[in-house]
């Protein structure tokens, strides 16, 4: 899956076009290393979103094959300290 699609469906950002802009100016990391937004995800990689002055980690548990639920949403991954 797509990083924004991942960060729009994981509900981590609200909106895909808000994950491309994040992405394009660098403020997203995946596994340390700026990722574009069309870079594909897998299991077991971490995300690390710098987003109005707040660094979020989060290691991604699942990657989800179809729509997901609000509460299905927080699932997907888990938060990395």
């Amino acid at each position: 899956m797509r990083l924004d699609k991942f960060l729009k469906v994981s509900r981590l950002i609200k909106r895909r076009t808000v994950a491309n802009d994040v992405s394009d100016q660098g403020r997203v990391l995946v596994n340390n290393t700026p990722a574009k937004p069309s870079k594909q995800l897998k299991e077991g990689d971490i995300i690390t979103i710098v987003h109005f002055n707040k660094s979020v980690s989060v290691k991604i548990v699942k990657i989800p094959t179809g729509n997901v639920s609000v509460q299905e949403a927080s699932t997907l991954y888990e938060n990395v300290e």
